[in-house]
């Protein structure tokens, strides 16, 4: 029998993250070959689920519950489509070191057992609980997996042990609590897990953002007056997924006097002369996400529009050279200014304008970076975090404003910046 089929026999190798750093991090093709070593995905699997498993004894838990398809997939490396994400119906427990069990929806359950040889068949199992609370919490389902659950904790021997859950619906905290278990904080257990990432998720990261590269070409050649924000949302949309994108989780379009105050979303708004306007994209390949702004202009732009690109460029430059091992999150976040110095009347209003987060399986991890937070609750940056660096500046005129956001590696002596297409000065799309 393989490896692969037994998940409960790791060594303390599968905890090595297997760095290689080089003159620059390579962004591998998208299929498997021969020729070249690429992603591999069982060691992928086996530092995931060790890494959990040493968050876990790190922690005064015995046991993780996790409902968060995030981190059933870091655990169990299972994903059943995007539609599941906010449904609440698959739910995983890994008890110690046991392998992970996995209660999935339908016949994905009978799926994993033919095709996830890293799992138990065993282990993988039909159960449904609530679905956001369409299914009632009379109907006794949650009952039913609760006793389940709580069965399997006390014959792995951590009955006496808190429970880690890292969310669920109200219904089942108290289902839980019913069959006897102390029920902890497990999102925190699990997030400390995904902080440092091996690289094969640092390939990852950096394949998706080389599809973003390319979409940013693309926007800044269909960049015109006539075109909608709605028109580059789509546009993207297909070119994402056309290059092997398993998500485009959300595009932001911003252009003209929507630009400042920063809305988070898109319209139907057409595009003009001299427009500012910036750029989100947030998808995911294999799971790994992006986030990466860009601004442009369009045909032209005015001094102020200039003179706030160059402001939120420097800002992001100062934060960018501060990244290296060792360095603390409040030292990051000391040389973006303060909420007041760019028209905000405190940090809770800016919150997520000078601002870093932490990426992966998801689009939020560690460290979150912030004055909101980082001044009085800051943590140590590491070699292997992987995090996106965002800056915002309005412009003179009231209504322009600037957005940049790059991605960076943390290597062992600084970072590495792997949001590729050219920001260092404003982009004209279409100059006239």
């Amino acid at each position: 029998m393989s490896r692969a089929l037994m998940p409960n026999l790791l060594t303390p190798k599968d905890l090595e993250p297997n760095w290689e750093w080089r003159d620059r991090l390579p962004a591998w093709g998208h299929t498997s070959v021969d020729f070249e070593r690429r992603i591999d995905h069982d060691r992928l699997r086996r530092y995931r689920l060790a890494r959990t498993r040493q968050a876990l004894q790190n922690s005064h838990a015995g046991t993780l519950l996790l409902f968060d398809v995030n981190n059933i997939r870091y655990v169990s490396a299972t994903k059943i489509g995007e539609w599941e994400r906010d449904k609440m119906c698959r739910f995983c427990l890994l008890t110690g070191d046991d392998s992970p069990y996995v209660w999935d929806f339908g016949s994905a359950a009978m799926h994993h057992k033919r095709y996830s040889d890293w799992l138990e068949p065993d282990h993988c199992l039909a159960g449904v609980v609530g679905m956001r609370g369409t299914i009632p919490p009379e109907f006794g389902l949650m009952k039913k997996y609760a006793k389940q659950i709580a069965g399997l904790i006390r014959d792995a021997g951590m009955g006496d042990m808190p429970v880690g859950v890292d969310y669920a619906e109200t219904a089942m905290f108290h289902a839980l609590k019913e069959e006897g278990l102390n029920i902890v904080d497990g999102q925190q257990i699990m997030l400390a897990a995904r902080e440092i990432k091996n690289w094969d998720e640092i390939q990852l990261l950096t394949q998706a953002a080389a599809m973003v590269d390319g979409v940013y070409h693309m926007i800044y050649e269909e960049l015109k007056p006539g075109v909608r924000e709605s028109d580059i949302v789509a546009l993207s949309n297909k070119m994402l997924y056309e290059m092997g994108s398993d998500d485009v989780e959300a595009i932001n379009a911003i252009s003209g006097e929507r630009c400042n105050p920063h809305p988070h979303n898109f319209t139907d708004r057409l595009i003009r002369p001299g427009d500012q306007a910036f750029f989100d994209i947030l998808q995911s390949y294999q799971g790994y996400r992006t986030c990466y702004y860009r601004t442009f202009n369009v045909g032209r732009a005015t001094p102020a529009q200039n003179d706030a690109y160059v402001k939120a460029r420097e800002w992001i430059d100062a934060s960018i050279a501060m990244i290296k091992p060792g360095v603390s999150t409040d030292k990051v976040a000391a040389v973006w200014p303060k909420a007041e110095e760019f028209g905000f009347p405190d940090e809770d209003s800016a919150f997520g304008l000078q601002f870093g987060h932490g990426l992966g399986l998801a689009l939020h991890e560690r460290p979150i970076i912030s004055r909101a937070v980082s001044m009085e609750h800051p943590m140590e940056i590491q070699t292997g975090m992987v995090f996106a660096l965002e800056t915002y500046c309005p412009a003179a005129d009231g209504y322009s404003a600037a957005r940049i956001e790059e991605e960076v590696v943390v290597t062992e002596t600084g970072c590495e910046v792997i949001s590729l297409f050219p920001a260092e000065d404003l982009p004209i799309a279409n100059r006239y």
